[in-house]
């Protein structure tokens, strides 16, 4: 992976970079990725709103993307 995931990441990039993030933001209830607002915070953000660990969303968003390298 070019580039490490972090809680500074906008989700739309995050979802750039590998559509299968998807179920992961659908996870922390996230159901509206496709609205601009939400698309353009970051995951720091996104975790605020839906009550959840960033640091442990971040810690499963990258642990998938290193384990498609594989």
């Amino acid at each position: 992976m070019a580039e490490k995931i972090t809680k500074d990441t906008i989700i739309l990039d995050v979802l750039r970079i590998d559509a299968e993030t998807a179920p992961f933001f659908l996870e922390i209830g996230m159901h509206c990725l496709g609205c601009p607002s939400a698309s353009g915070e970051t995951i720091e953000q996104a975790c605020a709103v839906h009550g959840t660990d960033a640091d442990e969303l971040v810690r499963k968003i990258n642990e998938f993307l290193e384990s498609k390298e594989k």
